[in-house]
């Protein structure tokens, strides 16, 4: 999905500014972590699914929209930008809009697996790069108690938050297990960044294995097999 060529590569995209299109604090750390030199944007884009539309591409769609809205306004950077949903059978959790719906959310998620996408986009308008990424992380979750609950939605942690938990919340713990990319479910899946990134001429400094918080402590045994993948190989 990329338009840029191996010269452009070179010439271009190695030095173009890097902005990453997200508010999210989550997001700004990972990349932080990967020794990767950026400026923030926040982008302005409705987030409302379409009729019919399926989650992953929901999630491609709006990360595009993301990256293309600061692209416009800064057409000679690489811009970045992800979307994360979660979704539970066939619904889409969001971010809650207040705790009541905090609330609900959690109930539902509670002791039962869920799927987590985020989509990546890399956009640089000046001259028509467009990549795209898509990562998906089956999580169970815990059986976590009411008073538990109440006190993590009491925190004000859900709020901001597709599915209304983090995975990293260590005074919650919401998660019992996961299999596949833990940075994913965080918000900004490394390691299908680190590809994305390399495919353009400009690896990040710091290799996800020692960027991913929980890579970095305990090894990640899908690590290897994103990373050696072509950019954008299965959109997965």
């Amino acid at each position: 999905m990329s338009n840029c060529n191996r010269s452009d590569r070179s010439v271009h995209c190695t030095r173009r500014p890097l902005v990453l299109a997200s508010g999210s604090p989550r997001r700004r750390e990972l990349l932080g972590l990967l020794g990767a030199r950026f400026r923030l944007e926040v982008p302005d884009v409705p987030e409302d699914p379409l009729s019919g539309e399926r989650p992953p591409a929901l999630a491609l769609r709006l990360s595009l929209a993301k990256a293309e809205a600061v692209a416009a306004r800064f057409p000679a950077d690489l811009v970045i930008a992800a979307d994360t949903i979660v979704v539970l059978g066939e619904r889409v959790l969001g971010k809650p809009a207040d705790p009541p719906e905090a609330l609900r959310m959690l109930r539902a998620l509670r002791g039962r697996e869920h799927l987590v996408y985020t989509a990546l986009a890399l956009v640089g308008r000046g001259d028509g790069l467009r990549l795209q990424e898509l990562a998906a992380t089956p999580v169970r979750m815990a059986n976590y108690s009411d008073e538990e609950l109440a006190r993590y939605v009491a925190s004000g942690d859900p709020l901001d938050k597709a599915g209304a938990y983090a995975i990293q919340a260590e005074s919650f713990a919401p998660v019992a297990r996961f299999q596949g990319c833990y940075a994913n479910v965080v918000g900004l899946p490394m390691c299908h960044l680190y590809r994305a990134l390399r495919a353009l001429g400009r690896p990040t400094p710091v290799h996800p294995l020692d960027a991913c918080p929980l890579a970095a402590a305990q090894g990640c045994p899908w690590s290897h097999a994103i990373t050696q993948a072509p950019a954008g190989e299965g959109m997965a």
